[in-house]
């Protein structure tokens, strides 16, 4: 298992920490995420050969928050 953490900007409450953790647990092969209001990013423990960094992005952003890269 791999885990990664991710710069978000836009998230401000906890409808947004919702959605964010939400969006990325529903990708197969995401084991966990944890929203970090404060350091705006995410952490998502995930397995490398099921998931990759394009579609955690991608769930992300379909929220309508963004990546910073």
């Amino acid at each position: 298992m791999a885990n990664k953490t991710i710069k978000v900007e836009g998230m401000t409450c906890g409808h947004c920490k919702s959605s964010v953790e939400g969006a990325l647990n529903k990708l197969e092969g995401v084991n966990g995420s944890e929203v970090s209001l404060e350091d705006n990013q995410v952490s998502v423990d995930y397995q490398e050969d099921k998931v990759d960094d394009a579609a955690m992005v991608d769930a992300i952003e379909g929220q309508g928050y963004d990546v910073v890269k």
